[in-house]
């Protein structure tokens, strides 16, 4: 079988892949259409974010197999019509959950210790230790949306807090002895914390917007370390201006273009990110919650074991 990586990963991907009988082709430059335009003659791909693989792109290969996506959101792949046309679908959440619960809590214990602007002020010869006074993250409550992989992995984190954890997902029966499911109305009636660990789809999509977040009873705090676009920025600047929403940590944003590389797609800086970048209670990373050191190998070596274990 003939895989074309067309991303570049961890080299255990493609020496094991290699160790296993495959043929590895790489390519990270060329085009979408110059791609189009051999992918016929292979079984597999591999890749990150670089570009969409849609009807027109799975209408040429022809002879496909299997996607292989270096990550744990497939939003970028046509998944009903690579289904429908036999392709088998593979995707790594397993490989970086643990990074992106990490990265959740380090932001919320930033976010409620003000760490990044008590760290600024020191850096300027200031030392306001009044204005610098956090508050404790036990005796809250953490409502999770989405309990997934992700969600799952920053319920395990929260177990040494004295906390409780609540979670809303679409689907039945998901919670477990790290974090208790409820409705979406008892979490927002409860929650001082929202942590975002859902996919990009169309429900997700413009999630927290203005009607969603003045639906809870408390002011909270908001982390988002899955999609960018599932959160309306506009109108978390409004929350936070309010105090609706009194700090956000921020991995992801909906201005990032589809392939996670950049910010912007324009040159001109939309008016709520300028606030956003302002804010002391606003904390941004550049989607980077799943990308450790370790997560990197353990993303590639998830891809290879399901490959093996299907193909092999």
């Amino acid at each position: 079988m003939k895989i074309l990586h067309l991303d570049k990963n961890h080299p255990l991907l493609l020496n094991q892949l290699n160790d296993l009988g495959f043929a590895n082709h790489e390519d990270y430059t060329t085009s979408k259409s110059e791609i189009e335009a051999k992918i016929e003659t292979y079984d597999g791909i591999i890749i990150r974010s670089r570009f969409t693989i849609d009807q027109q792109f799975l209408n040429a290969a022809t002879n496909l197999k299997f996607i292989g996506r270096v990550g744990a959101g497939i939003e970028n792949i046509d998944c009903e019509y690579a289904q429908a046309k036999g392709v088998y679908l593979i995707s790594a959440p397993e490989g970086n959950r643990n990074a992106v619960g990490e990265h959740a809590l380090g932001m919320l214990l930033s976010l409620f210790n003000k760490l990044n602007k008590a760290d600024r002020e020191v850096r300027q010869g200031k030392w306001l230790r009044e204005a610098n006074r956090g508050i404790e993250l036990d005796g809250k409550t953490v409502g999770l949306i989405g309990y997934g992989n992700m969600g799952k992995a920053f319920a395990k984190k929260l177990r040494g807090f004295d906390v409780d954890v609540l979670c809303y997902d679409i689907k039945d029966n998901v919670g477990d002895e790290n974090c208790r499911q409820v409705s979406l109305e008892e979490l927002q009636t409860k929650a001082d914390v929202i942590s975002l660990h859902t996919p990009q789809t169309e429900l997700t999509i413009n999630m927290v917007n203005s009607e969603f977040i003045n639906k809870f009873k408390k002011p909270f705090w908001l982390i988002n370390t899955a999609r960018g676009k599932s959160v309306v920025t506009a109108d978390l600047v409004n929350a936070l201006e309010t105090g609706k929403i009194l700090g956000a940590g921020l991995d992801v944003l909906e201005y990032e273009k589809s392939s996670f590389e950049n910010l912007f797609t324009s040159s001109k800086m939309p008016a709520a990110f300028e606030y956003l970048i302002n804010a002391e209670n606003v904390l941004l990373t550049p989607h980077v919650a799943g990308w450790t050191v370790e997560s990197n190998i353990k993303l590639a070596q998830t891809i290879v074991d399901k490959i093996k274990a299907k193909f092999c």
